[in-house]
């Protein structure tokens, strides 16, 4: 008794001397940045995992993966796929799978475990990934449509079925599913998953994207039914800035269930010309004009076993690719959350409006009861004018439009199913009776993109712009990065995505989300090397080539990059990259001055009625060229990134003729800028163009214009970078008055006139009440929402300094009159924390580091003897090390950890 005493003290002194000083665990273990993905469509797909630690100054230094196919296996460590052993790396993102050669529709599991320092964590808890259809001979299915697919406007949505009898216990299913067109797809009664307006929108006649979901608690032994019904969604009847357009002139589907049973055997279950096709409910649906729905059509049981299916016609096989699909790539769009109506009334002109409180995007949830054949009208709008009336004319072409037909047999609940429509505001007609905010619900849509970055200050109305910013993200983040959600466009307008791209990443987890969208930008560039304006491209071969739209197709990459650390983007993207960079070496020519072709420049710049100044115009040669020369730039980085040295030799040459050709023709010899606007020096500082010795000029030239006009008149290539500039060459207090101002134009002006969202115009809504051109006045876009990114760097100090925040600075810049800021961002390898407060004479700066990462920390004090953390003067701390101190900050390494200093003023 005693000796087993003796033996469990003995464990116990072992396991905290091993372990109890540091408990290491792992969250938040990912497959292609997803948790338990069932589509991968990879061979090498990068596995990731975040640390927990107890102990401050935590830093991986090896670690061990194993994976195999089932968790009996891996947990025995016996036939496996895959052992890393014990590797040298401090590496916790994007390892890349190199085990045995996976197969299609294959599970594997995996676990991860670390070594910080001399002891070896314990396995994470096991995870897995599943792989999609790696060819396009796996697909057993072949493409169907209806025989009432008439390709007419408004068409009613076809229906699809097939029953069949699974004669054994069911062991697991999947269903594969795509669609030429928008498809829902039901087994026995039930709706598959949990994702709408799939397939997603892609190039689409170079690639679909197909889903899988698990169905097993959906299926059963013996008689069962699939059905599904296609809406015309993205591919037909699209008629973007009003054009009359579509991808495809049918639609079609594709659906293929896997069945394993318990004693082993398989069997498919496959769309062919055996299924059903008819009409019901969905009278007509499109992206733009909404969707009509009559109850008295619908079809009890049309996806059960049993359903009578008599009147029902035949289906026809299409001769389509099966090339094309792909899996899942981007972010799936769900239903993110629900609001209900602050306020319902009818106004002076009889108008019945329901407020929902927030410019939204997505559908409502309509709850009602009356008689068969009342149709109820629902109509969308983001603001109401100035006398109170509900407003469309901003939407332009789009009816944003739902109409609802009761069947009358009690309470009836509907959705709509394959449209989304931007609004706050609701016109109720025909409703029976005063509906209440029990009748009326509003389902937020987008891509799952969580938010893993947030804002907060003293000053309210910036708190406001931040929610604001985030809440355009959510509504032009569906599917594709959108610039508006509401009027004839939606589309992925690719100068508006390069100059978020910053801001989206600190908000969202967005990284899957622009590969997805980048893939596609790649395949929509044409033969010589132009990138579309939008992506995907509807809009046709000639809308293409602009500078700062185009050279998305550089920067956004080089942004997700930067953000989440992952070489691949930049692997997948680089002869991409580079063709667009020979297009622009070519048509510039020997003169390295892009001076031809169509641009937008710098759209929607400040612009006055004045006859002495008729607003902020930059000339577009010099935008141009500035792009021509930042695209460049980062080629050469991205080159450096890959190893392809001798492209980063010759593309580090040809920025510096570039340079050189734009100093000659847009500098003057003492600094001057042939346009002299904030936007000619912003972009020229930012993209490194000024020479060394006229560099301070420019920027007090700028700080010097910004104090004339005491407002920005940058419009969306300049309103991105302007603070960050200023900022970076000591203007900050420049920067802040930016940010502060509430009078029109600034950030903060479309916040006092109640806006919930980001404005396309700095005066949507004009002083006197009424509005901005309706042809080009969106209270949904995001673009100038990129201030955000300056927020988060230089309020809260938070800076990468090696990508993906592996290091990285934390660095506040105080001022504005704010009290207090304070921020977060849960980067790949864990949440980072910065925030200050003015406080009883003192600074209070609280930080926190991630575990495998550090941090240079700069402390607002004249030197380290003025702070104390945790209470501990500075020079007593055993884990940070001083650095140095200058111009008012002290200088900090540190690692990992909770850190809380007080800073004597």
């Amino acid at each position: 008794m005693k000796n087993k005493k003796l033996l469990t003290a003995i464990l116990l002194v072992s396991f905290f001397y091993a372990f109890g000083k540091n408990q290491v665990s792992f969250y938040d273990l990912k497959t292609e940045y997803k948790t338990t993905p069932i589509s991968i469509d990879v061979q090498h797909p990068g596995l990731s995992w975040k640390i927990n630690a107890t102990e401050r100054n935590t830093l991986q230094d090896f670690y061990q993966i194993q994976a195999a196919t089932t968790i009996r296996d891996l947990k025995r460590g016996k036939n496996l796929l895959w052992d890393t052993q014990k590797t040298a790396s401090s590496g916790s993102i994007h390892i890349k799978y190199a085990g045995k050669e996976l197969e299609s529709m294959q599970r594997v599991y995996w676990r991860v475990r670390v070594w910080c320092g001399k002891t070896a964590s314990s396995w994470s808890e096991p995870t897995f990934f599943e792989t999609g259809l790696y060819s396009s001979s796996d697909w057993k299915a072949q493409w169907i449509k209806s025989e009432f697919d008439q390709r007419d406007e408004p068409d009613p949505s076809p229906y699809f079925r097939k029953e069949f009898n699974l004669n054994n216990k069911v062991k697991k299913a999947k269903a594969y599913a795509s669609s030429i067109g928008l498809y829902e797809l039901f087994i026995n009664g039930k709706r598959a998953g949990n994702e709408y307006l799939t397939p997603g929108w892609t190039s689409y006649k170079n690639r679909i994207q197909y889903q899988v979901y698990d169905v097993t608690n959906l299926v059963n032994q013996g008689a069962n039914a699939m059905g599904f019904a296609l809406g015309n969604g993205w591919f037909r009847h699209f008629r973007s800035n009003n054009r009359a357009g579509s991808y495809y002139d049918f639609l079609a589907g594709i659906v293929q269930l896997e069945i394993e049973y318990e004693d082993g055997t398989k069997e498919s279950i496959i769309t062919d010309n055996s299924w059903k096709s008819s009409t019901g409910s969905i009278l007509s649906s499109t992206i733009y004009d909404g969707e009509k729905y009559d109850a008295r059509k619908e079809m009890s049981g049309w996806s059960q076993a049993g359903f009578n299916d008599a009147d029902w016609q035949g289906t026809s096989v299409v001769d389509q690719s099966k090339d094309i699909l792909v899996g899942s790539q981007g972010e799936p769009v769900i239903k993110n959350e629900e609001l209900k109506p602050i306020k319902i009334w009818k106004n002076d002109k009889g108008e019945l409006i329901a407020d929902m409180g927030q410019n939204m995007v997505g559908w409502i949830r309509l709850k009602v009861n009356g008689e068969a054949g009342t149709k109820i009208t629902l109509k969308h709008a983001e603001v109401l004018d100035k006398d109170g009336h509900f407003y469309i004319k901003n939407l332009r072409a789009a009816d944003q439009l739902i109409e609802y037909t009761l069947k009358g047999h009690g309470e009836e609940v509907y959705e709509p199913h394959f449209t989304f429509m931007g609004f706050r505001y609701l016109l109720i007609e025909g409703f029976p009776g005063m509906p209440t905010a029990d009748n009326i619900t509003g389902i937020v849509v987008h891509s799952h993109i969580p938010v893993i970055g947030n804002f907060e200050c003293s000053n309210d109305l910036i708190n406001q712009l931040q929610h604001n910013i985030q809440w355009g993200q959510k509504g032009n983040f569906v599917d594709v990065p959108t610039d508006c959600p509401q009027r004839d466009e939606r589309l992925g307008w690719t100068g508006d995505a390069q100059a978020f791209a910053p801001t989206a990443c600190f908000n969202m987890y967005t990284p899957a989300f622009y590969k997805k969208w980048l893939k596609d930008l790649a395949y929509d560039q044409d033969d010589q090397g132009r990138i579309p304006h939008v992506i995907p491209n509807n809009l046709g071969t000639n809308d293409v080539a602009a500078c700062g739209w185009a050279d998305a197709g550089l920067i956004v990459p080089w942004v997700v990059y930067q953000y989440y650390g992952d070489k691949t983007v930049l692997e997948d993207q680089y002869e991409s990259m580079k063709a667009w960079v020979e297009y622009q070496r070519r048509t510039a020519g020997d003169s390295y001055l892009w001076n031809t072709g169509h641009h937008f420049g710098d759209w929607l710049a400040f612009a006055t009625t004045r006859s002495d100044y008729p607003g902020a115009t930059t000339d577009k040669d010099l935008l141009a060229t500035a792009f021509f020369a930042y695209s460049t730039s980062l080629l050469k980085q991205t080159a450096e990134v890959l190893g392809k040295d001798q492209d980063a030799r010759e593309y580090a040459q040809l920025f510096e003729h570039i340079k050189a050709a734009f100093n000659k023709e847009f500098i003057t010899p003492s600094g001057r800028m042939s346009s002299n606007t904030q936007t000619a020096y912003v972009i020229a500082l930012y993209f490194n163009l000024f020479p060394e010795d006229k560099i301070e000029t420019a920027a007090k030239r700028l700080a010097d214009d910004v104090k004339q006009f005491g407002h920005l008149t940058t419009g969306f290539l300049g309103a991105n970078l302007i603070n960050i500039v200023l900022s970076r060459h000591g203007y900050t207090d420049l920067a802040y008055m930016l940010l502060n101002r509430t009078d029109y134009p600034s950030w903060l002006y479309p916040v006092t006139r109640g806006a919930t969202t980001i404005w396309e115009r700095w005066d949507g809504i004009k002083t006197d009440g009424s509005f901005q051109n309706a042809g080009m006045n969106s209270f949904n876009h995001y673009a100038y929402g990129a201030v955000g990114d300056w927020m988060y760097r230089t309020i809260t100090g938070i800076n990468q300094s090696s990508p993906g925040f592996k290091t990285f600075d934390i660095k506040p810049e105080i001022g504005g009159d704010l009290s207090y800021a304070k921020a977060s961002y849960n980067s790949m390898y864990g949440e980072i924390k910065s925030g200050w407060e003015l406080k009883d004479n003192e600074i209070r700066m609280n930080v926190t580091i991630p575990a495998n990462t550090t941090a240079r920390v700069y402390v607002p004090a004249s030197s380290e003897g003025k702070i104390k953390e945790n209470g501990i003067p500075l020079s007593n701390s055993e884990e940070i090390k001083v650095l140095g101190s200058d111009n008012g900050y002290v200088e900090l390494e540190v690692g990992s950890g909770d850190y809380n200093f007080i800073i004597q003023k």
